[in-house]
């Protein structure tokens, strides 16, 4: 009775291991779509105004949690029933991504005049259209965010695919809780970063004291951290993606072989990236004529 108690014990012990083991692995490998995440709603809830950031950053987090509890159950079903449709899935969603990170690129050299008029009118809306264009924003990161999710879970899941069903799911939701907690836990304390900024500036009115200067570097460093966990995004997005084509199509994974694994994957998901914007860029076109 004692050793069998022991040995459940044991065996208990040997799963949390097993957890505690592919849990890092897998949060590992969703490490660049975490920091697409990031970028992204960091981006989005840093355009709104002062007062609204945390309650966007609540309505993203809210929607990216009722995502997940959506993508979850499905995504282990399929893993139980039709485990052949997961790496179609996380190609179709590398493509997606890669689409994004390169339409992104795209955007900036090619649009920038556009986006200025964009936020040049955002400056002169009433209460009612900033309202309306929140809502849109929020609605846009959701969506987005929901297909990062399904990035997040299915990569996650094919960590664990020669894993017991146990395992998986503990550590898919571990990795997902991680994703949704992590993510927009950070975003609230980055954008709130300035408003703390201007806290120590009123606090200490010595100009040449550290706080101060503290305070002034906080203020005028979270523009900078915005636009660099954009680009940090845009990047991670097409390592994701090229990732995703190098690890499941043997033809692509020869042909970069050669070539050291960051560089190999970037191109690659720049690639898919092209192809896959371009149709898109000349359809907006043949419309606009």
């Amino acid at each position: 009775m004692a050793s069998g108690f022991f040995a459940l014990f044991d065996d208990i012990a040997l799963l949390m291991d097993d957890m505690a083991t592919m849990s890092q692995v897998a949060t590992k490998k969703t490490a660049g779509i975490l920091g697409d995440d990031l970028a992204v709603a960091a981006e989005q809830a840093s355009g709104s105004a002062a007062s609204r950031e945390l309650h966007v950053i609540w309505a993203i987090f809210k929607g990216s949690a009722i995502n997940k509890a959506i993508i979850l159950p499905l995504a282990f079903l399929l893993s139980a029933f039709a485990p052949w449709i997961i790496v179609p899935i996380l190609m179709l969603g590398g493509v997606y991504l890669a689409f994004e990170g390169m339409e992104k690129i795209y955007e900036y050299f090619f649009h920038k005049q556009a986006a200025h008029e964009k936020i040049s009118a955002q400056t002169t809306q009433n209460k009612e259209e900033v309202l309306d264009a929140e809502k849109d924003k929020i609605k846009s990161a959701i969506r987005t965010d929901f297909i990062l999710s399904v990035e997040i879970v299915i990569l996650a899941l094919s960590t664990v695919s020669e894993s017991s069903l146990i395992v998986q799911i503990a550590v898919v939701t571990l990795v997902a809780a991680l994703a949704t907690v992590g993510v927009y836990g950070l975003v609230a304390l980055l954008v709130r970063m300035d408003d703390f900024g201007y806290k120590l500036v009123a606090m200490n009115n010595d100009a040449q004291s550290f706080m101060h200067k503290f305070g002034q570097f906080l203020i005028s460093a979270l523009p900078k951290v915005i636009r660099a966990l954009a680009v940090i995004g845009t990047i991670a997005m097409l390592l994701v993606a090229g990732g995703i084509f190098v690890h499941n199509v043997h033809a692509i994974h020869e042909i970069v072989q050669n070539i050291p694994s960051i560089f190999g994957e970037l191109l690659v998901g720049a690639i898919v990236g092209i192809l896959a914007v371009a149709p898109m860029e000349i359809v907006k076109k043949v419309k606009a004529m």
